[in-house]
């Protein structure tokens, strides 16, 4: 049985707890994109102390975004949030640029098509990991939402294989979203949320779209330099 000095264990509880933390903010950004702000989610955001220095730029001005947003409420906010959800990804035309469709197909293909091969890969990579969408789930598989979700179950994934002492499949868990951020959501979430600042006339949906873009490059950052301490903390 392998002994893990205190300074690895420290390290891998401490990396434990980080996985937890961005797998909560991968699942409140998929919720956000997944449908419309209800009144149960209203209240919880509401709550919500947005940090106002987290070293990125761009989590940061989303933050602000979305937390001046919700400081200024009134009757009609779920409405009006309801009514910019559907502006901003839904649209009222046909035309292939007349939303900010979230899928990344849309972004990925050369006519703008949903279907096409990103989401076949997507598809293949939940499968792999013994993921299937909700049965309730109309939308392709290669949705923001969806996308984000994956890297918060892989997340969780991580946190528990820490905490079982399992170094090794938490380090490979760790590389797939490594590589799920770089091949997938991270390559064309930043196109996304450029459409999203056009289409958004309310600031909770810009600030959405700045929060994706902080959180996203930031998350890269890490997951890159853990990766790289990981050898020796293995070892």
């Amino acid at each position: 049985m392998t002994t893990i000095a205190p300074e690895e264990q420290a390290f891998f509880d401490d990396l434990a707890n980080l996985c937890e933390q961005r797998a909560a903010t991968y699942e409140l950004l998929s919720r956000l994109y997944r449908k419309e702000v209800d009144e149960e989610l209203l209240e919880t955001l509401s709550a919500l102390r947005f940090p106002a220095a987290t070293g990125n730029t761009q989590s940061d001005r989303g933050h602000r975004f979305i937390a001046s947003y919700l400081s200024q409420q009134w009757d009609n906010t779920l409405t009006e949030l309801a009514v910019d959800y559907v502006r901003v990804f839904v649209g009222n035309t046909n035309e292939l640029d007349g939303a900010a469709f979230p899928f990344e197909s849309v972004y990925t293909s050369e006519k703008r098509l949903l279907m096409q091969q990103a989401r076949d890969e997507v598809l293949a990579i939940y499968r792999a990991f013994g993921i299937d969408k909700d049965p309730s789930w109309r939308e392709g598989e290669d949705h923001i939402a969806l996308e984000l979700e994956f890297m918060g179950t892989l997340c969780r994934r991580t946190a528990d294989a820490l905490r079982q002492g399992d170094e090794e499949a938490a380090f490979n868990l760790l590389e797939t979203q490594r590589n799920f951020l770089g091949d997938h959501v991270g390559a064309w979430a930043p196109l996304l949320t450029v459409d999203m600042r056009h289409f958004a006339k309310t600031d909770f949906y810009r600030g959405l779209a700045c929060m994706t873009d902080g959180f996203l490059e930031s998350d890269g950052e890490l997951l890159a330099d853990v990766l790289t301490e990981a050898p020796e903390a293995v070892d």
